[in-house]
C-alpha cells in the first residue's frame, strides 16, 4: 500500500507533527492511517503505542473544536458511541456458501481430477491460503467508504455489525476502490483474536474473578454481538479478508490513473493488500498441479502451531477468475475451491480415575478423569470412554499416560494409551455389577455393549428423565432447566415426571435465589406446556430409540396415546421410520403398568393424550412419499424444510433404508449419503432440487 518513498515521507511528518501544533486535520488523518496499517496489518510499527496516542489526541482536539473538518473515514470515528441496540438482520449481496471439506491427499487428488474435466486442462494452477479459524463476516464498500458489516447467518441473511467491525483496526474505513472502476464491492473474511492477546485478555479476566473465554474462535464470534462498543474495541480483534464474492463497476477512470482489474485470485488479494487490508497475501502460495498444492499444506499443517493466529486447514482455489465462473457453484458449495482440514488436535495426559454415570434410559456410562490438558484451545479434563468393550479394546488402566485429541476440533476422545511407558503401578479399571447410584443389579442386553441400570425408580435415571421431559425440544418447560430439576429433586419437592404439574409453588418460593417473578414464571410455563402437541409428549416420555421424527410419526398414527396399547410389535414395524428395535421398545414402554400409571396421571393433570395437533397436508404433491435430510443446508433450516414435507403430504425419517423417497443432501453430509448410494430405490438430491419440487 504504501511504497519505500511514502513511507519515508510519512515517517518525516510523524516526526514533524509530534514537534508542532500547526499540522493540518488531513495531514493528521494521513499519518494516523499510515500507523495502523503499519501495526494491524503489517505487524511492523513504527512509531510507540504513546507516540500514536499523542498523534490520535491532536487530530481529536481539532476535529473538536472544528466539526465540520471531521470526516466519516477519520480514525477518530471508530469510537464507538455507548450500546448497539439488537442486531437488525440484512441479506449479502452474495449468499455465503460453505466449502467442500477434503481430509488427505485422495481427496485433493480427487477434487483436482474433477476440476480437470470439467475445464478440460492437463494442469490447474491454485491458489493456496490459511483457513482462518474465527468468525466469518461480509464487508460492504460504496463510493470508497466501509458501509456495511454482517455475520455469516445462514449464508443469505445475517446480523448487521457494522458498529461493532469499525472497532477492528484492520479494516479501514476507506479505501480506494475507484482506483479500478469500483463502485460497490463485497468482501468476505474472518475475525480472529491472536494467540497473545486471547491469552492477555483472559489474564486480565482471571485477575478480575471472571471466568476465562473458552477460545480464540469462540470469542472473535461473541466479541462481534457484543452491544458495548467499548468493550469491542478493547478484546483487539483482526481480520483478514480472502474473497471478492460481489462487485460493480461504473466509475470512468482516466487511462493515466486507471490500475488493471485483477485476472486472478492471487492478483484479487495483492489489490486488498495494496489497499490497506490484511489479506492472507504474505501467507499465500501460488503452485501448479496438486502436488504443489498437497506439499504446501503438509508443509503448514506442521508450523500451525507456532502461527500467531488459530487456523484449522487450508483452503485451495483455482487461481484463474475466469476458469472459477467456468466451473460454476452447486447449490450448496463452489466447484473452484475446497477446504483441507487438518488432524485433529492431539495432546497426552495422564488417566487419573474412572467415574460411572446413569443417563435417564439406564445407561451406564464411564467416564475417564484426566489430568487437565489444553487442546485445541480447551482444556480437557474430562473423556467419555463409553462402555467396557471400549476399554477392553484401548487397553485403558488407571495412572496410564494417554494420548487424546478432539474429533472435529469438539468432542475428545482417547486414541490410545501407552503400556510400553507403565511403570507396575497401574491398576485395572474395574466395572461395576450394580448400578452406581441406587446399587440395583446391572444388565446387558444380548449383542449390545452398554450396561443398563434396570431400576426405573432409580434416582439417576428419574432426574434425567424429568431434565430431557422439561427440554426444548420436548415440552419446551421455560425456566425449568437442568439445575432446578436437581435442586427440586433433592429437596423433596419433586420425585417424578407427573410431579412437575403438582409442584408447590408457595416452598419454591421460599427458596434462596427465587422472586415471586421467576416463581410466576415458572409457574405460568409448567401451565403453557399442557397444550404442547401429542408428538412433543412422545418424544419427552424418552422412549428408548424414539426421537423426534419418529415421535410425529407415533403422534400421527393414532388418535389416543393409550392406542398404543393394541398394538403388536408386528403392527408397530408397519410404520414408517419404525424398524424392530423401535418397535420393540415402544411396545415394552406401553406394556409397562408403571408407564400407563404415568400417563394417567398426567392426563388427570391436564394434559391432553388426544392427538388434537394432528398434521394436515395443504397440498398432496408429496402425498406417499417420505424425506430424510443430511448435511448442513443453506437456504432452509432444517425444521422448516421438515415442515415443508410435512404441509405437502410427505413424512419424514429418520434413516435410510428403502422406505425412503427421497435424500436431501446439503454441505457436509455423511454416513447417510454414503449408505443411501447404495440403494438404488433411493433418490438423492440437492436443496435447490427440493425447493424446485415445492408448490409456489
Amino acid at each position: 500500500m504504501y511504497n519505500k518513498e511514502q513511507t519515508l515521507a510519512l515517517q518525516a511528518l510523524t516526526t514533524k507533527a509530534m514537534g508542532e501544533t500547526s499540522a493540518s486535520p488531513e495531514t493528521l488523518r494521513d499519518i494516523l492511517r499510515f500507523h495502523e496499517y503499519r501495526y494491524y496489518v503489517q505487524n511492523e510499527p513504527l512509531i510507540s503505542d504513546t507516540e500514536y496516542d499523542v498523534l490520535y489526541k491532536k487530530l481529536e482536539k481539532l476535529e473538536k473544536e472544528n466539526p465540520l473538518l471531521i470526516t466519516a473515514d477519520s480514525p477518530t470515528q471508530r469510537v464507538g458511541g455507548g450500546l448497539n441496540a439488537d442486531f437488525q438482520k440484512v441479506q449479502h449481496l452474495v449468499p455465503m456458501l460453505s466449502l467442500e471439506n477434503s481430509y488427505n491427499e485422495a481427496d485433493l487428488t480427487d477434487w483436482d481430477r474433477k476440476a480437470k474435466e470439467l475445464s478440460g486442462l492437463d494442469t490447474i494452477e491454485y491458489c493456496v491460503e490459511p483457513k482462518f479459524d474465527g468468525a466469518s463476516i461480509s464487508l460492504i464498500y460504496e463510493n470508497d467508504l466501509f458501509t456495511r458489516a454482517a455475520t455469516r447467518g445462514d449464508g443469505v441473511v445475517g446480523d448487521d455489525i457494522t458498529l461493532n467491525t469499525r472497532q477492528i483496526k484492520s479494516v479501514p474505513l476507506s479505501a480506494r476502490f475507484s482506483e479500478y472502476g469500483i463502485d460497490q464491492i463485497e468482501i468476505r473474511g474472518e475475525v480472529l483474536i491472536n494467540k497473545n492477546n486471547f491469552k492477555r485478555y483472559n489474564d486480565k479476566l482471571m485477575e478480575e474473578g471472571i471466568p476465562p473465554l473458552a477460545n480464540p474462535r469462540n470469542a472473535a464470534a461473541g466479541s462481534l454481538r457484543i452491544k458495548d462498543t467499548a468493550e469491542v474495541g478493547r478484546r483487539n480483534l483482526e481480520a483478514f479478508l480472502y474473497h471478492v464474492s460481489y462487485v460493480t463497476t461504473g466509475i470512468k477512470t482516466s487511462a493515466a490513473t486507471a490500475k488493471k482489474e485483477p485476472s486472478t485470485h492471487s492478483d484479487m488479494l495483492e489489490m486488498l493488500w495494496e489497499l490497506g487490508f490484511r489479506s492472507p497475501q504474505k501467507e499465500l502460495s501460488v503452485v501448479t498441479g496438486i502436488k504443489g498444492v498437497i506439499q504446501y499444506v503438509a508443509e503448514y499443517e506442521a508450523k500451525r502451531d507456532g502461527l500467531p493466529y488459530e487456523i484449522d486447514g487450508m483452503v485451495i482455489k483455482v487461481n484463474d477468475l475466469r476458469l472459477q465462473d467456468r466451473l460454476g457453484m452447486t447449490s450448496h458449495h463452489p466447484r473452484w475451491a475446497i477446504a483441507f482440514k487438518f488432524k485433529a488436535r492431539q495432546a497426552t495426559s495422564k488417566l487419573t480415575g474412572v467415574e460411572f454415570q446413569v443417563g435417564r434410559t439406564g445407561a451406564v456410562t464411564p467416564v475417564a478423569k484426566i489430568e487437565p490438558v489444553l487442546v485445541g484451545g480447551v482444556t480437557v479434563s474430562s473423556i467419555s470412554i463409553h462402555n467396557q468393550e471400549y476399554i477392553r479394546e484401548k487397553n485403558l488402566m488407571i495412572g496410564d499416560q494417554i494420548l487424546i485429541e478432539r474429533s472435529g476440533d469438539v468432542i475428545p476422545q482417547i486414541v490410545q494409551s501407552f503400556p510400553e511407558l507403565r511403570k507396575g503401578t497401574e491398576t485395572t479399571i474395574p466395572f461395576p455389577e450394580n448400578c452406581p447410584v441406587c446399587g440395583h443389579t446391572l444388565y446387558k442386553p444380548d449383542q449390545e455393549a452398554v450396561w443398563r441400570c434396570i431400576n426405573i425408580n432409580c434416582k439417576a435415571q428419574v432426574v434425567e428423565r424429568i431434565i430431557h421431559f422439561v427440554s426444548k425440544d420436548a415440552m419446551d418447560i421455560k425456566n425449568f432447566g437442568e439445575a432446578n430439576v436437581r435442586k427440586f429433586y433433592e429437596l423433596g419437592l419433586l420425585k417424578d415426571i407427573p410431579g412437575i404439574y403438582e409442584l408447590d409453588f408457595n416452598a419454591i418460593a421460599g427458596l434462596e435465589g427465587f422472586k415471586e417473578k421467576s416463581v410466576n414464571n415458572l409457574k405460568e410455563a409448567v401451565a403453557a406446556s399442557k397444550q404442547q402437541p401429542l408428538h412433543r409428549l412422545i418424544y419427552g416420555l424418552g422412549i428408548r430409540y424414539v426421537g423426534e421424527t419418529t415421535a410425529k410419526t407415533l403422534a400421527n398414527a393414532v388418535e389416543h396415546l393409550f392406542d398404543f396399547k393394541n398394538f403388536t410389535e408386528e403392527a408397530l414395524q408397519q410404520m414408517d421410520d419404525v424398524g424392530v428395535k423401535v418397535a420393540g421398545s415402544i411396545f415394552k414402554f406401553f406394556a409397562d403398568n408403571d408407564n400407563i400409571n404415568m400417563l394417567e396421571k398426567l392426563e388427570a393433570s391436564g394434559i391432553t393424550l388426544k392427538n388434537e395437533k394432528k398434521q394436515t397436508a395443504l397440498y398432496d404433491n408429496f402425498s406417499g412419499l417420505t424425506f430424510l435430510f443430511t448435511g448442513t443446508l443453506d437456504r432452509l433450516k432444517r425444521s422448516d424444510a421438515e415442515a415443508q414435507v410435512e404441509k405437502c403430504g410427505g413424512k419424514i425419517v429418520s434413516g435410510v433404508s428403502s422406505k425412503l423417497n427421497y435424500l436431501v443432501v446439503g454441505a457436509d453430509a455423511g454416513s447417510k449419503l454414503e449408505k443411501a448410494k447404495k440403494i438404488t430405490t433411493v433418490k438423492i438430491i440437492s436443496e435447490e432440487d427440493f425447493i424446485k419440487m415445492l408448490p409456489t
